[in-house]
């Protein structure tokens, strides 16, 4: 049970009738089997659920919030609803009247690259310790934090929310209904850059998670990035980093073939993902568990087999022996760049980048595409690209020994890369969600038969 019909009424006093019953989920998809749930109704921009809420009621709603401005329903003989301005907004009062019922410790997640990362590096952490939801998916903006927290049972100890945005007001909105004890900022990057206008309009955005922040809370941030300096005067802010002005100073020991050894404050850590970024990511969990009472041993056993989302620097096994680096769920300038030097760190003979289109970086697409062949050196011994923009990564690497060849098409891109496949190659997959890079694994890896 999440809470009782009490709990519903104390919230949305103007209901249909008075009944007793208790909640075990919360669900706005209509077509979702959901015993004993409460549907919430919302308005997108192609339809309007309160127009299925027959078929919502079929699958196990007993409640359902309701827009007051609608004509009452005949299925309202059936079940209750609960009369509201906005179910949208209704729903997120709910969420954080939830959350204030429950009353866990609450970790609020944002930055531009490494939300999904570090969301899962800290829900490993601190699994080790506590009763620990996460975010799951990609449930981290105004709807699916809401839904998130509304799936808390009572015996959470910890919730770990992820935060997501694409434009000004809307990180402010979730710590608002979140009420995070403990922020982290991942970093600044250029995501979303097409909304906000410059990487100091990202850092404004990102920081709006102090908004609901508890008084008492502690904001854990990229220390090394200037445009969050700002928050370094609070004395309840922890900066991470590998520069030696962080209270919490990283430092790489060893990169290998699967991991990567490295100190926080002179203590030894090894973590299963490679990646000077990752590391940071790390650093973040370990002050994070370090603040909530997880040993060094605890956090250590939970860096060495962690619960990871895919697609983030996932280690496949490739054709002939080789190795793939799939990191082909999203990209930004900064994260491709952050992956190509992780790769060109590792010792292989043969290097082949497979870079796909960075999207939501606005007008200056080009030239961000163009610059991320700087970070491209001569370890590296093949690039591949495709999409309408990465053709300018091949293009401004003509003039190095590096074979650099743009494709019209993934399949094609996949069939020039089989026969290059050695025991002695490694191969990164990188590009933003919508190019789906990942669908020339079929090609080039060792698919596990379920």
């Amino acid at each position: 049970m999440l809470f009782s019909s009490d709990f519903l009424y104390g919230v949305f006093p103007d209901a249909t009738k008075q009944q007793e019953f208790t909640i075990a989920e919360v669900n706005t998809d209509s077509r979702k089997e959901a015993p004993d749930s409460l549907f919430v109704p919302i308005r997108g921009e192609r339809f309007d659920a309160h127009g299925f809420i027959e078929q919502a009621v079929s699958q196990g709603a007993v409640a359902s919030l309701w827009d007051r401005s609608l004509p009452i329903p005949e299925v309202a003989s059936s079940i209750v609803l609960f009369l509201v301005d906005d179910t949208l907004e209704a729903l997120q009062k709910l969420a954080k009247a939830h959350r204030e019922a429950i009353d866990p410790i609450v970790v609020g997640i944002t930055g531009s690259n490494g939300k999904t990362t570090t969301k899962d590096i800290v829900t490993s952490v601190l699994k080790e310790k506590y009763e620990v939801l996460a975010t799951k998916g990609n449930l981290n903006n105004h709807i699916g934090l809401p839904l998130t927290v509304l799936s808390m049972q009572s015996s959470c100890e910890v919730l770990v929310l992820e935060m997501g945005m694409s434009n000004f007001g809307e990180i402010e909105l979730l710590s608002h209904i979140a009420q995070p004890d403990y922020a982290i900022i991942t970093n600044i990057g250029e995501s979303h850059i097409e909304f906000l206008g410059s990487r100091e309009g990202i850092a404004k955005a990102k920081s709006e998670i102090t908004a609901g922040l508890a008084e008492d809370g502690v904001l854990i941030i990229d220390g090394d990035e200037p445009l969050l300096a700002f928050h370094h005067d609070n004395e309840t802010t922890i900066t991470c980093g590998f520069e030696e002005h962080n209270k919490q100073q990283l430092k790489i020991e060893q990169t290998l073939d699967a991991a990567t050894a490295f100190t926080v404050n002179g203590e030894n850590y090894t973590f299963s993902l490679l990646g000077a970024h990752n590391v940071r990511n790390a650093g973040y969990a370990i002050v994070l568990g370090k603040e909530l009472g997880v040993s060094q041993q605890l956090i250590q056993h939970a860096l060495h087999t962690p619960s990871m989302t895919g697609m983030r620097m996932e280690q496949l096994t490739g054709k002939n022996g080789s190795k793939i680096i799939n990191d082909a769920y999203n990209a930004s300038p900064t994260s491709m760049k952050a992956a190509i030097g992780t790769v060109q760190g590792l010792p292989f003979a043969k290097r082949i980048l497979v870079l796909g289109d960075i999207y939501e970086i606005g007008a200056e697409s080009k030239r961000y595409h163009r610059d991320i062949a700087e970070a491209i050196t001569t370890d590296t011994t093949h690039v591949f690209t495709v999409g309408e923009d990465a053709d300018e990564i091949t293009d401004a690497l003509k003039d190095t020994p590096i074979t650099a060849i743009h494709f019209r098409d993934k399949d094609s891109l996949a069939v020039a890369v089989l026969p290059l496949l050695e025991q002695d190659t490694i191969v990164l997959l990188k590009a933003s969600r919508g190019m789906k890079l990942e669908s020339i694994l079929d090609t080039i890896a060792v698919m596990e038969e379920n």
